[in-house]
């Protein structure tokens, strides 16, 4: 309903805000002000200032303010329209007239609830009566006491077809406001219109003022078809935009900033029994936009609590994607789960309120959720997965309508996208090292360090094998070595200036004697008893064997991948350290890359470890490669 500005002014007018906010707070006059505690935080030191002549209040606390209204609004979740009828009834001023199409369809609903409220005594009598003793016991098994069954004013629908129908008709309910309400079944194939509940324990579904406007019916026969059932769509009752017990949980919920969504109304009973009253449930009906509207009126960030099975899970999983295109700066949900198979109310009656109150506190935040929903059970090793899984995300981040909430979440996704791949690809580094290859198998450098290792061993088979040197300067040079090996490296390759053809001896005689020491331990000259490049040949048995150069070519070429990969890893981890958006986005990029040389690397190496196995199976024959690998 739309109400003139004219009609706002004068409730304004005619009441002060603090006279508002009196019926919430103490407050004492300051100046011209009126101070208090907060009514939205928790404050020993007040920080809430009333301004009547400017009309408006603020909480400094808080950072909200507002008038008359809209402290109704925030403090006691409120709609505006409910927030403007209050107002005026405190002011004792009649709400405008509406036009007479409005009237009479208000004046219908006004006849619906009067019906609603007679279907309620109805229940509540015969579960009171002889027939309700079945529906009695089920309580008590329940363990619903006494003044909860009040309440929520817990009833009982008779197996008879036509019980409730004929206590309404002698109370001159119509038959057309019987079905209009839901509580008839009728249609063109049935001649008798009968009574929807039979045989269940039924329980009231108000709306946010406190009016009946639905049941729900649990069954008490174990055969029964459908063992809950809810009001169908009615004037008075649209499921989409019902969350049970919100009546009761609104002032509850503003005192706690905080709300608790269970799955069945029965769940929320024995919640709220049992001392936590800040407590709703959505009927088993899927997240709506209308739903999560109402939610937030109750807070901010509501925690929906699931069971732990599939369903459950199931359940979470889906609302997410209802919710994230609602999400608002300061609007959220969280999530939590019972382990063990059991609902709300299984663990409250188990275990008692402060295990559900535990599993609360462990509730997760939306994002991890979807995170985990995205996620989990999968690898992410390579690129083509990578980039699957980063363009998943960016199309279910982009759902979200809010710029700010927009941005947050995608420079979350794509920081929290970044370290995933870089874990990946430590973990496929290692699994390189660890496998059955050449690295194993052949190289001998584990007292050195990996690094340091196959620097010197790329540097000393281009000695050992100087032929090589212009062949793969190109890629020698794209590796980056300790600065002692980058001058020896250098070295090396300026004597291609001034020799064409280049022999083990002439290095040894034409470097310069600063190089010694390091040709010394990268080679090894010879000596009696020991052959040139001795030292070369215990960190690369392989080459006793004297192997084809197009193996040597390999694994020079394979020793320069596996160093670029060092490279790589390293520039992942210094990226790492920033958390800004564009290096979050350099790493995603540089883990691609490491993937992709890891995958080539691995290869090699394995293809590489066969032909050296082939090589000495050629080269010692049989029984002796069985003895030397025995």
């Amino acid at each position: 309903m739309r109400f003139s500005d004219s009609f706002l002014d004068e409730i304004r007018a005619r009441i002060p805000v603090s006279e508002v906010v009196k019926q919430r707070i103490a407050l004492k006059k300051s100046g011209r002000e009126w101070r208090g505690l907060s009514p939205f935080n928790k404050e020993k030191t007040p920080s809430f200032f009333v301004n009547d002549q400017k009309g408006f209040y603020h909480d400094f606390s808080s950072g909200k303010s507002g008038d008359q209204f809209k402290f109704l609004m925030e403090a006691e979740g409120l709609s505006f329209p409910e927030a403007v009828e209050r107002l005026a009834n405190m002011a004792g001023l009649q709400l405008p007239k509406q036009s007479q199409e409005s009237e009479r369809e208000e004046q219908k609903r006004k006849s619906l609830h009067d019906v609603m409220e007679l279907a309620t005594q109805f229940f509540e009598a015969q579960f009171a009566g002889a027939s309700g003793r079945e529906a009695r016991d089920y309580a008590a098994r329940r363990e619903l006491r006494p003044e909860t069954i009040k309440e929520f004013r817990v009833g009982f629908a008779p197996a008879g077809r036509f019980a409730l129908k004929e206590f309404l008709a002698k109370q001159a309910v119509s038959i057309e406001d019987m079905i209009a309400t839901g509580l008839l079944i009728a249609g063109g194939d049935i001649p008798v219109p009968y009574d929807r509940f039979r045989d269940r324990l039924m329980i009231p579904i108000h709306d946010q003022r406190g009016r009946v406007i639905a049941f729900g019916g649990r069954a008490l026969n174990p055969d029964a078809p459908a063992k809950y059932l809810n009001s169908p769509e009615t004037v008075l009752f649209h499921k989409s935009s019902v969350v049970f017990n919100f009546h009761r949980a609104r002032q509850p919920a503003h005192e706690d900033g905080a709300i608790v969504v269970v799955e069945g109304y029965l769940d929320a009973i024995s919640v709220f029994q049992a001392g936590l009253k800040s407590v709703v449930a959505t009927m088993g009906t899927a997240f709506t936009d209308e739903q999560i509207a109402c939610l937030w009126r109750l807070s901010s960030e509501p925690i929906v609590c699931f069971d732990s099975d599939r369903a459950g899970i199931g359940a979470a999983y889906k609302s997410i994607d209802r919710i994230l295109p609602l999400l608002k700066v300061g609007q959220t949900f969280r999530f939590s789960f019972i382990q063990g198979g059991k609902d709300p109310d299984d663990l409250v009656r188990n275990e008692g309120i402060e295990a559900f109150k535990s599993v609360l506190a462990g509730s997760l935040p939306l994002w991890d959720v979807l995170w985990e929903r995205e996620t989990a059970g999968a690898t992410y090793a390579s690129p083509d997965a990578q980039a699957a899984l980063e363009q998943r995300f960016n199309a279910i981040v982009k759902t979200i309508k809010d710029t700010t909430v927009l941005t947050a979440y995608q420079r979350t996704a794509r920081m929290q996208l970044a370290n995933l791949f870089w874990q990946a690809a430590k973990s496929k580094q290692r699994e390189l090292y660890s496998a059955k290859g050449l690295l194993r198998r052949e190289v001998k450098i584990e007292k050195e360090g990996n690094r340091h290792g196959l620097q010197m061993l790329v540097l000393g088979l281009l000695v050992h094998y100087p032929e090589f040197l212009d062949e793969k300067a190109e890629r020698v040079s794209s590796v980056n070595f300790s600065p002692r090996l980058e001058e020896f490296q250098q070295a090396l390759f300026d004597l291609l200036i001034h020799q064409q053809s280049i022999s083990v001896q002439f290095i040894y005689s034409r470097l310069t004697p600063t190089f010694y020491d390091v040709l010394e331990e990268i080679h090894g000259e010879k000596t009696a008893g020991r052959p040139s490049g001795h030292r070369l040949f215990v960190r690369f048995p392989i080459l006793k064997v004297d192997p084809p150069a197009d193996f040597i070519s390999k694994c020079i070429d394979h020793f320069c991948a596996i160093l670029r990969l060092e490279q790589i890893l390293q520039d992942v981890k210094e990226t790492e350290k920033d958390s800004s958006s564009s290096d979050s986005d350099r790493l995603v990029l540089l883990v691609r890359e490491l993937h992709k040389q890891q995958e080539l690397a691995q290869s090699a190496d394995l293809a590489l470890a066969e032909e050296a196995s082939e090589i000495k199976r050629v080269v010692l024959g049989p029984t002796e490669y069985q003895r030397v690998h025995a």
